[in-house]
């Protein structure tokens, strides 16, 4: 009998009117669209090609000319990427567009690694912060 007057006290303390509150999950960290969206990759690559095609007219015969400190020629002003390199739009679409595949497996390992790094960042974060709680403060006064 005196066992149920000493629980009796514990059962009511124990009731979810005095239970703390449960800490509030930790917040997952949010990608960002342009990592989650493989089309992403798509518009970069597309992006790369039609940015080529404006690489290829560059003329280098007059920047050559200047780095060698002579002036240019006619020759010169006609020498373009393209002539010197003998690339085509056609081969460099090629060779961009055979990175696509890289490109994409490139977003899905940053996927699957960046929530890791930023957790590692928020508990150095944490740790930071818990240590320069230590550190003295220069305004504090010394005695």
């Amino acid at each position: 009998m005196r066992a149920i007057f000493l629980t009796l006290p514990l059962a009511a303390l124990a009731s979810p009117a005095f239970a703390q509150a449960a800490p509030p999950p930790p917040q997952a960290y949010q990608l960002p669209p342009e990592v989650t969206d493989m089309r992403w990759a798509d518009r970069l690559t597309d992006t790369m090609v039609a940015m080529s095609k404006a690489f290829l007219n560059l003329p280098v015969g007059e920047v050559e000319a200047a780095v060698e400190g002579r002036q240019p020629t006619a020759a010169d002003r006609r020498r373009t990427l393209r002539n010197e390199t003998g690339m085509n739009e056609r081969d460099v679409r090629q060779q961009i567009e055979a990175t696509r595949p890289a490109m994409q497996a490139g977003m899905r390992a940053v996927q699957a690694a960046l929530p890791s790094i930023m957790k590692s960042l928020e508990d150095a974060k944490q740790e930071l912060d818990r240590a320069s709680a230590n550190v003295p403060r220069p305004d504090y006064p010394r005695r």
